[in-house]
């Protein structure tokens, strides 16, 4: 049966690792793969522990100044070494250790933008860790969903960080989809928001 027979350890940095694993397939053939993962041992990665905890956490979030203004998805523009460019994702971050993850999810959202966060309940099926590029890595991150006030500040991000808040009408999702560079996990969700109606965008959550 195809299995991991070893790890390996080949990196030790602070947020993100290497490692090798050899692999045997079904005949008894030995192989390398390579996974990046957020474990800082072999003993805490999800191969080991068999345990898909969130590693971290995204956050999408729907801003509305007052009942006469429309609403618009919370959105940062980041630069990302990885591309050298800007591009459009959901607030989103690390989860500490022995913190939940929607506890996360507003802090994150406080840091990198400054606002307030105000949950809405949602079923474990749609807020669970899900993973993020499995091909490349075993990390995986949790949802949360809500609303978003107060006034945006980037007071609260890193002096690394280099991130514009966007609070994006209907209209602005539809062009930023078309002609910008975006992060999966939230093109999918502008997606929604962009063909659900004023109130509804988080109906889906409800069972």
């Amino acid at each position: 049966m195809r299995h991991v027979n070893d790890v390996t350890k080949m990196t030790d940095n602070r947020f993100l690792n290497l490692y090798s694993l050899d692999m045997v397939s079904d005949t008894g053939k030995h192989s390398t793969y390579y996974v990046s993962s957020r474990a800082e041992k072999v003993e805490d990665l999800k191969i080991k522990t068999r345990q898909n905890k969130a590693d971290g956490v995204i956050i999408f979030a729907v801003y509305k100044e007052s009942e006469a203004h429309e609403e618009k998805v919370v959105l940062i523009r980041q630069y990302r070494c990885p591309i050298d460019d800007y591009i459009y994702e959901f607030p989103a971050g690390l989860v500490d250790e022995g913190e939940d993850f929607k506890t996360a999810g507003a802090r994150e959202l406080k840091e990198e933008t400054g606002l307030d966060f105000e949950p809405v309940p949602a079923d474990d099926m749609y807020t669970k860790p899900f993973f993020t590029t499995i091909g490349m890595t075993d990390e995986s991150c949790g949802t949360v969903y809500g609303y978003a006030n107060g006034k945006p500040s980037k007071a609260g991000q890193e002096e690394t960080e280099d991130i514009e808040i966007v609070l994006a009408d209907r209209k602005e999702v539809a062009r930023i989809l078309k002609e910008e560079k975006v992060a999966i996990m939230c093109a999918y969700q502008m997606m929604h928001f962009l063909k659900t109606s004023e109130g509804h965008v988080f109906d889906f959550l409800k069972n």
